[in-house]
């Protein structure tokens, strides 16, 4: 131990910066305000956001992005409860982030205090309730130790939070010569070899095998490898929604599976005699409520033990990481495995290379709207090539098959909670992460009203974004639900607002689109975006995604 004393906020800032994190999220507050100056001065940015949800989206949206460590530092109290719905969602998502709160100081042992504390709040059972690991920094002693802690539980996947008392940061503490430990990754798990050869002998047996690969697989480095198997046992390619065009440029590959597949994948699908699942969860919109995979022999293999299973019965599990076990795969199957190979034949081949997915539709654009499917083929060619995709919530997601992106790491659905207003947080911490690519947020008009208040965050961080702004002048899944179940729709349903002049005071280029023409003639600014972009995009309200008719009947046939 040295004899420099320093504040502890100011020790617990030079470990995060010896850690090499360059910049934080978040939202000042009183009890926090100290602690994101000092941030700032050591060098490590501060973002702020307009709101506390929106701050720790951020930090979400850069984890995912960059693969890194992102991390919001918010307040106490009122602050963490504004919070806690992105905080939830973090939580969901996997992605590797720490919430940094003020809290409440420590007691003095005084019999009596001054109070009330207005801002008196149980974050730890709060959080926790949440499903969110929660760290406390009781003393000056512990506070660095309950850091490496809190970085640990987030480096594992999923938030974690840590909550500093008021007088713990401004107390002085000694300053240990020692560094902060660097919190170790996990190293992937090889499968066992008897599960592996309980997964071969199924696709042994199969004629026509599917490869299904989610977003575990594309984390795990395993496309090539599961490309190689692909090819090996002539098996077609196709991914879960969230590990979205892993496979695009590969002939045998079908898109995603389920509520957005297009109609040359549901048939091909159904075909199969056996599916091999890399890394996906199989959650509802993956099988189409129930729907998008024949009965057939299921393998599914994942890093975690609980995910097996847990949503869709498995009839082979094999625990381990993605690629190892597609190379394990592989040399249990040796060429010509597969001889017959009739998902690979010329027939089916030329099939998926002929298939536009613009004739899956019949477009309903009007005189004063545009129908999102249509909008979607339009903005596939118009938007640079090199984009991420972040998508709030809401109907307007059946624009989601006609927009495609480099690989899955630049794709982003924020419906971890199943809500809506997490998309624009979301988008600038990717926008962050990422800053030679171009990144487009798609909300709808709810979610957007709900977080409108960053669009000055956007210019004022100088944060690269163009906004497509699906704008049904609705809650369109509501107004659909109510239509399905033969309902009043007018309490869904509000004026059209034009939120184009909006934009532009804030100092974005903005435009508003009617019409497929309006469209093109802004093709040049979206082919390279200047400064932040907003389109006010007039949708035809009448479409609704396929998946609205799937929940409706999942619902009704529930009850």
């Amino acid at each position: 131990m040295s004899d420099r004393r320093i504040p502890t906020y100011q020790a617990l800032v030079d470990d995060l910066k010896a850690l090499g994190v360059e910049q934080v999220f978040g939202l000042m507050s009183d009890d926090t305000a100290v602690f994101a100056t000092a941030l700032d001065s050591a060098g490590i940015r501060f973002y702020g956001a307009r709101h506390e949800n929106n701050a720790i989206a951020m930090a979400e949206g850069f984890s995912y992005r960059s693969g890194g460590l992102g991390i919001a530092v918010i307040g106490r109290g009122p602050a963490t409860a504004n919070g806690l719905h992105a905080a939830t969602y973090a939580s969901r998502s996997g992605s590797k982030v720490l919430i940094i709160s003020g809290e409440a100081a420590v007691p003095s042992g005084a019999m009596n205090g001054l109070g009330p504390d207005y801002k008196g709040f149980n974050a730890t059972a709060v959080l926790a309730a949440a499903g969110i690991r929660t760290f406390v920094a009781t003393s000056p002693a512990t506070a660095r130790g309950v850091l490496a802690d809190a970085i640990a539980a987030a480096m594992q996947g999923g938030a974690a939070a840590l909550l500093l008392p008021v007088n713990v940061q401004l107390s002085d503490m000694d300053q240990s010569d020692a560094s902060l430990a660097r919190p170790r990754e996990r190293k992937p798990a090889a499968p066992r070899a008897q599960a592996i050869e309980a997964a071969a002998a199924v696709v042994r047996q199969s004629r026509k095998p599917l490869i299904l690969a989610g977003l575990g697989a594309h984390r795990a480095g395993a496309k090539e490898a599961l490309e190689k198997l692909a090819d090996r046992t002539g098996a077609l390619l196709a991914t879960s929604a969230r590990g979205k065009d892993m496979f695009r440029d590969h002939p045998a590959n079908l898109g995603i599976v389920g509520s957005f597949s297009h109609s040359a994948a549901r048939r091909l699908v159904h075909e199969a005699d056996c599916v091999l699942v890399f890394g996906a969860g199989l959650n509802l919109l993956t099988m189409s409520f129930g729907h998008s995979l024949p009965n057939v022999p299921l393998v599914q293999i994942d890093s975690e033990r609980g995910h097996i299973g847990r949503w869709h019965h498995a009839d082979v599990a094999v625990v381990g990481d993605a690629r190892l076990a597609a190379e394990a795969l592989i040399e249990a199957l040796p060429p010509g495995s597969n001889l017959e190979r009739p998902f690979r034949s010329d027939e089916t081949l030329r099939f998926l290379k002929g298939f536009d997915i613009a004739s899956d539709f019949e477009p309903a654009n009007t005189a004063r709207t545009v129908d999102p499917r249509s909008l979607g083929v339009a903005l596939e060619k118009l938007l640079p090539a090199n984009r991420n995709l972040v998508y709030d919530a809401g109907n307007f997601l059946g624009i989601v098959p006609y927009l495609s992106v480099p690989g899955p790491g630049h794709f982003k659905l924020t419906s971890d909670f199943a809500s809506i207003g997490l998309g624009f947080g979301t988008a600038l911490g990717v926008a962050k992460a990422r800053p030679d690519e171009t990144t487009v947020l798609v909300i709808g008009d709810g979610g957007f009203l709900m977080t409108m208040g960053e669009l000055e965050t956007v210019v004022r961080e100088d944060l690269p974004l163009v906004i497509v702004l699906m704008n049904d002048c609705a809650y369109g899944a509501e107004l659909h639900f109510l239509k399905m179940r033969e309902l009043p729709v007018a309490k869904s349903v509000f004026p059209d607002v034009d939120y184009a002049p909006v934009a532009e005071a804030f100092g974005f280029q903005a435009a508003t689109i009617r019409t497929l023409e309006d469209l093109q003639r802004i093709a040049p600014l979206l082919a390279r975006p200047d400064g932040p972009v907003f389109l006010d995009c007039k949708l035809n309200a009448a479409v609704a995604a396929p998946f609205m008719s799937e929940f409706h009947e999942f619902e009704t046939r529930k009850h």
